[in-house]
């Protein structure tokens, strides 16, 4: 029972709602637009995506094991799962789960080729999720530590999965997309910052060069702020250009939650005592409230 415990933990399972969400999300704008929600097609689609982020997850752990046992810092969302190391899971285990993963990832893919055929569009947007997740902690290229994993990320996280989903469903691209997927990728990117800056002293000292290591903890800081002002700010412009009212105001609710998250930022920023636990998981409930509420207002129109 442990062991089952540890490898629940080593999943993330809070990680997995905040695509499911998104994912939602794409196939909510669709059903909006009038499309008949085929749910076979959704069900395959949501498969695809879920084991494509659980083997990313399980390489993550498996390559950075060494070092989140290092982190001291380690929160619910941040410095790894802790699922893996001495009196823990063995290292194997995230590597072979990744393995299982990848090999049902094929299986689906081969599924989703026959049964859906889905057209060129998603097939791309299918082969480049691919590439970036799978090397986002893989060697040689390593994403993670070059700087660029981050943005990498969030093209897949905000963009590409909604996209993903709506394209299932209509079979191509639309502008709602788009005005969703930028406050959305804003947030995303301001709630890696976070969940980073607990780990920043720790990839700091062992050369992991994430976005913080590279800009500095000030900069970081501004830059999460900035995102996070910007993100609202967005949703009111895309409304002034035709993004529906009734998806722009539940997404104005959160700012309160938006604005707590900045001022905790800029009191770390201000040498305070820093809550760790507190400030990751307002990043995590900002993200994941905004993501719920457009991808609700969505269902329901």
């Amino acid at each position: 029972m442990e062991n089952l415990r540890l490898f629940i933990r080593l999943s993330r399972p809070l990680f997995l709602v905040g695509v499911f969400l998104l994912y939602a999300l794409g196939a909510g704008i669709a059903h909006y637009l009038g499309a008949q929600i085929d749910i076979d097609v959704y069900i395959l689609g949501q498969i695809w995506v879920t084991l494509l982020q659980l083997s990313t997850q399980y390489l993550n752990e498996y390559y950075n094991a060494p070092l989140d046992q290092e982190n001291a810092n380690r929160t619910l969302f941040s410095g790894g799962s802790g699922a893996v190391g001495p009196g823990r899971l063995s290292r194997r285990v995230p590597l072979m789960a990744a393995l299982v993963c990848l090999a049902f990832l094929a299986s689906a893919t081969v599924v989703i080729i026959s049964r859906i055929q889905p057209g060129l569009l998603a097939y791309l947007i299918m082969f480049v999720a691919f590439l970036g997740a799978f090397f986002y902690s893989t060697p040689p290229v390593r994403l993670e530590t070059s700087g660029y994993g981050e943005l990498t990320t969030t093209v897949l996280v905000a963009f590409l999965v909604p996209a993903y989903a709506f394209i299932l469903q209509l079979g191509e691209f639309h502008r709602l997309l788009a005005m969703s997927a930028f406050p959305i990728a804003a947030l995303h990117l301001a709630m890696l910052l976070a969940l980073e800056l607990p780990d920043y002293a720790t990839d700091l000292k062992y050369g992991k060069s994430t976005l913080i290591v590279r800009m500095g903890w000030e900069s970081a800081m501004t830059l999460h702020n900035v995102l996070v002002l910007c993100a609202f700010l967005l949703v009111i412009i895309a409304a002034t250009f035709g993004f529906p009212w009734f998806a722009t105001w539940p997404v104005l609710l959160p700012l309160p939650l938006g604005l707590l998250q900045i001022w905790q930022m800029r009191r770390i920023a201000g040498g305070a005592r820093p809550n760790w636990n507190a400030l990751t998981l307002g990043a995590v409930a900002l993200f994941a409230s905004v993501v719920y509420l457009m991808a609700f207002a969505f269902w329901i129109n």
